[in-house]
């Protein structure tokens, strides 16, 4: 038995080797590349919340329905990602893809959110506060399980 006989063989991206045991370089584009689309549909779901939302409905509610459309954003297109190019990962490779995606979205978060966009600390640790409907935490649970369950419903 080698040492990577209890992965899946992988379709369409990676031909004959695995995820994990060899970091197929399509891999890793996939996971950053993926990554980066989903950065960019929350930069353009913020600029769509502050300008159409945000003046309707207050900052608060504003919040919560970008949060909820882009909940709906990462299942979707992780959900097309991988149908499209016939993906199917063991659970353990849907979960490490989930944990980078999101490390890096909270790095982003925080590292941009403050130093790029100039949005104090307080202002966004406040996000992660659900006791004052706050919900972005639910966007960061939907990033770590997107590939689990994408690869699940396939």
């Amino acid at each position: 038995m080698t040492k990577n006989s209890n992965f899946k063989k992988r379709k369409s991206i990676n031909n004959n080797h695995y995820f994990l045991g060899y970091m197929n370089q399509k891999y890793v584009y996939f996971t950053i590349g993926t990554w980066f689309l989903f950065m960019i549909l929350a930069i353009i779901n913020a600029g769509i919340r502050n300008e159409i939302y945000k003046p309707v409905v207050g900052d608060l509610r504003a919040h919560q329905i970008s949060t909820i459309i882009f909940i709906v954003l990462i299942l979707l297109v992780t959900y097309l990602i991988f149908w499209f190019y016939k993906i199917e990962l063991s659970d353990k490779d849907a979960l490490i893809i989930g944990s980078i995606w999101l490390t890096l979205t909270i790095c982003f978060e925080f590292l941009a959110g403050h130093y790029a966009f100039g949005n104090s600390w307080d202002k966004l640790l406040a996000d992660y506060n659900i006791l004052k409907g706050r919900i972005w935490s639910l966007v960061l649970i939907t990033t770590f399980s997107a590939p689990f369950v994408s690869n699940r419903f396939l």
